[in-house]
């Protein structure tokens, strides 16, 4: 193998290396996304449960 060759690999497994990285962040991202999103679903979940009480304890009346 040249050192041009050589060189070209080197390169090529360099930006392949960053491409992994830049993945992996983005997918960090999304989880935290998805992470946050089901912390607020999780909050209006328990909202309509409370809603959904007070509602049966007035027609209960």
């Amino acid at each position: 193998m040249t050192n041009e060759e050589l060189q070209q690999l080197v390169e090529s497994n360099a930006r392949t290396a960053q491409a992994m990285l830049d993945a992996m962040t983005e997918a960090r991202f999304e989880r935290q996304e998805l992470r946050e999103g089901m912390v607020q679903l999780q909050s209006a979940v328990k909202r309509l449960a409370n809603i959904q009480e007070g509602v049966t304890k007035y027609n209960r009346k």
